[in-house]
């Protein structure tokens, strides 16, 4: 009898601290956009014409324009917060994309602070073989237990789901404006620079920029920027604000 009491008590606490774990989980995505949210900007990120004051308007580039994209947004600890495609069919996404951008929403946040934004396209040439944070992706690995199927579940929503992208697609966000860092937002469908330019849109839409602008952190091609530790390789289709970038094209292969 008093081991059976003992068990209901442990349980009833058990049960207690379950709801009250949950319930923080929700309050640390307080402030950031839910899925619905996300899909409306998401939807018209890629309509934003040239002209809009921000400068970051005109043809998106890449394979599909990015109009085939899976967002995902992470809270400052790291934690999933919410993700979902622009498509009302996800399965018209490319079904890898899922684990991307919720990997570059992390690597987002995890490497931004208050007054410094680093979007992934900037760590690029930082983690290519020979320079200096070479293998900085073996630290902390992707977690597959926290996707979902594509047409539906949590797909580890309240958890870290981590993973470390070096390409483009990722940005922090921020509140106050632009001074508290308070996530970040991952953007993968495309290629690597239209993702970016989409990820740069989302944001700008939702209101959510660093102290900088818009394009503080904006993606840089040596063919326009000249030669940079953050420069990133062009892309298929490349445009970045609606202008084409150097050949316009990823380079071909040679030597094999």
């Amino acid at each position: 009898m008093i081991f059976k009491l003992v068990l209901t008590s442990a349980i009833s606490l058990f049960l207690l601290l379950g709801t009250s774990l949950a319930q923080n989980e929700d309050a640390n995505c307080q402030g950031l956009p839910d899925a619905a949210t996300l899909r409306s900007k998401l939807i018209a990120a890629p309509n934003i014409p040239a002209s809009d004051p921000g400068g970051i308007g005109g043809d998106v580039g890449g394979l599909f324009g990015g109009t085939r994209m899976w967002v995902a947004v992470v809270n400052r600890a790291g934690h999933l917060c919410g993700f979902v495609t622009s498509t009302a069919d996800p399965s018209q996404v490319w079904p890898g994309s899922q684990a991307i951008a919720k990997a570059k929403a992390y690597t987002a946040n995890a490497f931004s602070l208050d007054s410094f934004a680093l979007s992934t396209a900037r760590l690029y040439t930082f983690t290519q073989p020979g320079h200096s944070l070479w293998s900085l992706g073996q630290s902390n690995p992707f977690n597959p237990v926290f996707l979902s199927a594509p047409g539906g579940g949590t797909g580890g929503n309240g958890q870290i789901a981590a993973g470390l992208i070096f390409f483009g697609g990722g940005v922090p966000i921020y509140a106050n404006g632009g001074t508290k860092i308070v996530g970040g937002l991952g953007i993968s469908g495309d290629t690597s620079c239209a993702d970016h330019e989409i990820a740069k849109r989302v944001r700008h839409l939702l209101g959510m920029n660093p102290s900088g602008g818009p394009k503080i952190d904006d993606i840089q091609y040596s063919a326009s920027d000249g030669p940079s530790v953050f420069t990133h390789p062009q892309c298929l289709n490349v445009k970045r604000n609606g202008v084409t970038i150097g050949t316009g094209t990823e380079a071909n292969a040679s030597g094999y």
